[in-house]
């Protein structure tokens, strides 16, 4: 079985690697109800960039741990890409639309951390 901590790393080096911004890690495991253990959000600047960021999400967690998603959805307007991995999942936003949803405030009982972007 692949540990969370190392699909949450590969996760974060496949936002990084497409230069995906404010990038969120938002551990939900000590509440309940929740469905998931852990959110990654991040933000893309275009429609083209939040498609390439969850490419490569997928590429680098299927390269460094042989899992792939077992879903995702959002792909046919690129504004909001959601990739499950089962106990993460993982949201590419446009910012107008993660502005809109702000999950980090829906789920602010959560351990959120937020992890420097790479320039």
């Amino acid at each position: 079985m692949i540990e969370q901590s190392a699909l949450i790393k590969s996760i974060i080096e496949g936002i990084q690697e497409k230069k995906g911004k404010a990038i969120t890690h938002v551990d939900l495991s000590k509440l309940e109800y929740t469905g998931v253990d852990d959110f990654i959000i991040c933000s893309g600047t275009s429609t083209m960039q939040v498609t390439a960021i969850a490419d490569s999400v997928c590429e680098y967690v299927n390269k460094a741990t042989d899992v792939k998603p077992f879903n995702s959805d959002g792909y046919q307007n690129a504004q909001w890409i959601v990739l499950d991995y089962g106990s993460i999942y993982v949201h590419v936003f446009l910012p107008e639309f993660r502005e809109l949803y702000d999950l980090e405030q829906l789920w602010s009982d959560a351990v959120i951390t937020r992890v420097p972007d790479i320039d």
